[in-house]
C-alpha cells in the first residue's frame, strides 16, 4: 500500500483524549438506552462522557429536538436516536 494512502494511527486521538457528549433530555427512553452504551464504552476506554439536556439550551433544543438522542465525539455529530456499539468504538480509535 502507498505510504499517501496508509492512515497514520499515531495522529489520530487516543479514546482517552475523546469527549462523548449525550444530548437528550430528561424521560426519554431511547436516551436512557443511549446513556447505557455511552457510559460502558467511555469508561472502557477511557474517553470523556458528558451530557446534555436539550430543555436547558435552547440552540440545542433548536438544533436535535427530533433526533435525540444525539450522540456527539468532540462536538461533532455522530449518531441520533440508536447507538451503535461497534460504530462507536471505531469513530473512538478502539
Amino acid at each position: 500500500m502507498s505510504p499517501l494512502l496508509r492512515r497514520d494511527k499515531s495522529k489520530s486521538p487516543k479514546p482517552a483524549d475523546r469527549t462523548v457528549t449525550l444530548v437528550g433530555k430528561p424521560g426519554c427512553h431511547l436516551c436512557d438506552d443511549a446513556r447505557e452504551v455511552l457510559v460502558r464504552v467511555t469508561a472502557e476506554l477511557g474517553a470523556a462522557f458528558e451530557e446534555k439536556d436539550i430543555t436547558q439550551d435552547e440552540a440545542l433544543y433548536r438544533e436535535y429536538a427530533e433526533q435525540i438522542p444525539v450522540t456527539l465525539i468532540d462536538g461533532r455529530q455522530h449518531d441520533f436516536w440508536r447507538v451503535d456499539e461497534r460504530r462507536l468504538r471505531a469513530a473512538l480509535g478502539a
